[in-house]
């Protein structure tokens, strides 16, 4: 299995970022490390589409849901055929989530150890040519470069001519809290999710994981990504703003179609 992942999945995505890389101006690992969690982002789109989609479905029927499940609690099976016609009725595939998550995560998981190993020994013999440039023969890994691949004969590690890739970043990593924030709000709209109890143990517990989704997860995030490097916090900001922006444009598309039908 690992060795499937390595051939499939993390030596393409090594390989492109190398590749990218070479045609970077300056040869700027850190434009490296945006451009290709964009085509990555392009690539998976047609998945990511439908999930979006779905869930801005979801939220526009939530009131039908709960009513549903309110009357039919005491049948559970009438419940499920109601609530099976209602997804049909609005287009909504309850599986295209889960679908585009197991698609996607060995990928995440690949662009997080690739992104992960550019980092390298800044001490090593060789490795600094002057400040911020190394030689990129010092840390590429040739076992898994493909014969096609050009190699840059060196790498502008600092992004846009302060952020140390291979090091830590505390501006990335706050940065990749805020979007994160900004991202989980934007897909979790409506009532601020408070850890006030409802009398009710599922809504207490729904409560308590949006509450945590919005507010406790970000924070993570900035420990996260200060922890492992700077280009897994500009991997995450990327992602984040991809998916604002993605969540926006679908959201504007759903209002005008629900416009035009009216």
């Amino acid at each position: 299995m690992i060795g499937f992942f390595e051939t499939i999945i993390y030596q393409p995505l090594y390989n492109g970022l190398v590749f990218l890389a070479y045609f970077m101006p300056w040869a700027d690992i850190g434009l490296a490390v945006i451009t290709l969690t964009l085509v990555v982002k392009f690539i998976l789109f047609p998945l990511t589409h439908s999930t979006t989609k779905s869930q801005v479905k979801m939220r526009e029927i939530e009131p039908e849901l709960s009513k549903l499940k309110e009357d039919l609690k005491d049948d559970k099976e009438k419940q499920a055929r109601e609530l099976i016609a209602l997804y049909n009725k609005h287009g909504i595939n309850p599986a295209t989530g889960c679908v585009a998550l197991i698609v996607q995560l060995p990928i995440i998981l690949g662009l997080y150890w690739v992104f992960k190993d550019i980092s390298f020994d800044p001490t090593a013999t060789g490795a600094m040519i002057e400040n911020g440039v190394r030689a990129a023969g010092t840390f590429l890994n040739e076992a898994i470069l493909y014969p096609v691949t050009p190699r840059p004969e060196y790498l502008h590690t600092e992004f846009l001519g302060f952020i140390d890739m291979t090091g830590r970043s505390i501006l990335l990593a706050v940065l990749a809290g805020i979007t994160q924030f900004f991202q989980m709000k934007l897909s979790m709209p409506g009532e601020k999710p408070t850890l006030q109890s409802t009398g009710s143990f599922k809504d207490d517990l729904m409560q308590n994981m949006k509450f945590q989704m919005r507010y406790v997860f970000p924070f993570f995030v900035v420990i996260f990504a200060y922890t492992i490097s700077s280009a897994i916090a500009l991997y995450w900001v990327v992602s984040n703003l991809f998916a604002i922006g993605h969540e926006w444009h679908v959201r504007r598309e759903y209002a005008q179609l629900k416009e035009n039908n009216e």
